[in-house]
């Protein structure tokens, strides 16, 4: 019997995708995450220092989104993805060394700078080269997977970090942190990134400048670019407050952590399904995100942890969504461009995940956590609407 070797494009989309696996997993298998805000306290920071930080974060990563987009566009995706562990590596490192709100702060506009280095320019990598292999197909498939990676990460750092903390303090969870991010970043150097001889030769202006022109000459990439922040924002806030809609469930808080597992294993499922879905149009992303809507409406209002259940599915349809818009607005947008429109679109996702966090604050504020939950599930099914309304509007790029 003879073996049929593998084709040489098959063991190159292996390599590409068994290293973004990995650097995925790396990214955030992250022990520092869910004990920061301790170590934070424990340094002396009142609640308005901290909540500072956190500001401090965002803007950077506003600010940075587009412009670390176009650098990748202009220089070399690979090299933004070395880069971006090794700020966050710095960025940790000092936390543990010098912990002061100096160093926090200091630390914060580090870690915000590693994340905009990759944001934008791992999606644009990855496209760019399975198209290259005849596998664009695969797209989103192979992020939705990279994205259960992360998930997995994250709950494996939550599972670690008490251990590991009560081990060696905050210097052990610090110290693990700063080793993961540098064997990120020498993992990045295993992406393979074959651009052609004029790639990544024209300036800084002139590429963005490029990247959206195309936006305004073509709608369909205006509305793909739309569709990201709409489908991946409202969802990606709503996460930062789940365990308090779960205790509001009148669980104990020993169990709250079993019950936010739940709903990071919906996700995850959500992301390892995505690939399922890559052949819907607009009428079928429609109807998942209408779907997905009225379970978080249903399940937030029930108030019970059986109800966290349809959370946890919503939240798997909200993440499987995100992985095809991204697709979707990959499919559209020209190569020279990608990695700048893709931080486009991830700069309308930052501020409108900031307006969700504001809309949250006023809502429950005056009525209970599920209430605002249910309250936004509405914008999904808004977009569903329209994008239900597109497809019997005419045939259009749908796919």
């Amino acid at each position: 019997m003879t073996l049929t070797p593998p084709r040489v494009s098959d063991v190159r989309v292996r390599r590409l995708t068994t290293t973004l696996y990995g650097y995925a997993f790396l990214e955030d298998f992250i022990l520092l995450y869910p004990v920061y805000a301790l170590l934070f306290s424990d340094a002396g920071l009142s609640v308005w220092q901290i909540s500072s930080l956190f500001a401090l974060w965002s803007v950077t990563g506003v600010l940075l989104e587009v412009p670390s987009g176009v650098w990748a566009d202009a220089v070399s995706r690979r090299l933004l993805l070395w880069l971006g562990p090794l700020f966050t590596a710095a960025g940790f490192a000092l936390w543990v060394l010098v912990p002061s709100y100096g160093a926090f702060a200091l630390g914060f506009v580090l870690w915000g700078v590693g994340g905009a280095l990759g944001s934008g320019a791992l999606e644009a990598l990855v496209y760019d080269e399975l198209e290259r292999l005849d596998a664009a197909g695969r797209y989103a498939r192979v992020m939705g997977r990279a994205r259960a990676a992360g998930l997995v990460a994250v709950m494996a750092a939550m599972g670690l970090a008490g251990p590991v903390l009560a081990w060696g303090g905050h210097a052990a969870v610090g110290g693990a942190s700063v080793v993961v991010c540098l064997l990120a970043a020498v993992l990045a150097l295993r992406f393979p990134e074959r651009r052609s001889s004029g790639d990544g030769q024209v300036g800084w202006t002139a590429t963005l400048r490029a990247g959206l022109a195309e936006a305004r000459a073509d709608r369909s990439v205006r509305g793909a670019l739309l569709l990201v922040p709409a489908v991946g924002a409202v969802w990606g806030a709503l996460d930062e407050y789940t365990p308090l809609l779960v205790r509001g469930t009148g669980v104990a808080d020993g169990t709250v952590p079993y019950l936010l597992l739940l709903i990071w294993a919906g996700a995850t499922a959500g992301s390892l399904l995505a690939g399922e879905g890559e052949r819907l149009g607009s009428g079928g992303l429609g109807v998942l995100l209408a779907g997905a809507g009225v379970a978080l409406a249903v399940g937030a209002a029930a108030g019970s942890p059986a109800g966290l259940l349809l959370v946890a599915l919503a939240f798997g349809g909200f993440q499987a969504a995100t992985v095809l818009a991204d697709a979707r607005l990959q499919r559209r947008i020209e190569d020279s461009g990608r990695a700048t429109l893709t931080s486009v679109a991830g700069l309308g996702t930052e501020l409108a995940t900031v307006a969700v966090y504001g809309g949250y604050a006023l809502i429950a504020s005056g009525y209970a956590h599920s209430t605002a939950f249910v309250v936004f599930a509405v914008p999904y099914l808004v977009t569903a609407v329209l994008l239900l309304a597109g497809k019997r509007g005419g045939p259009g790029r749908s796919a």
